[in-house]
């Protein structure tokens, strides 16, 4: 399941740069991280979903590829999200 449309809202109103803005590399983090929270829980009572199992891989890569982007380009703005959100290394 995808995140409802409030919950999007609000998280691109907490790391977005202004109003509408989806695609910084900030806003995109924050959104995987709340969808890898969700599917982890989702796993945890679905023992045998293989295809979200696969599904959470894909996600958590993403996020890893994009949080790398972000240390190399902005790094203050890496490590505050990075402690903001949670993220171990």
């Amino acid at each position: 399941m995808a995140l409802d449309k409030a919950k999007k809202l609000e998280i691109i109103a907490k790391y977005g740069k202004s109003e509408g803005d989806t695609g910084s590399t900030e806003v995109q983090v924050a959104l995987l991280t709340e969808r890898i929270k969700y599917l982890t829980e989702h796993l945890k009572i679905n023992k045998k979903d293989h295809s979200s199992r696969l599904g959470l891989l894909k996600l958590v890569g993403q996020r890893r590829r994009l949080l790398r982007y972000l240390k190399r380009k902005d790094f203050s703005k890496y490590s505050s999200i990075k402690a903001d959100l949670g993220i171990r290394n």
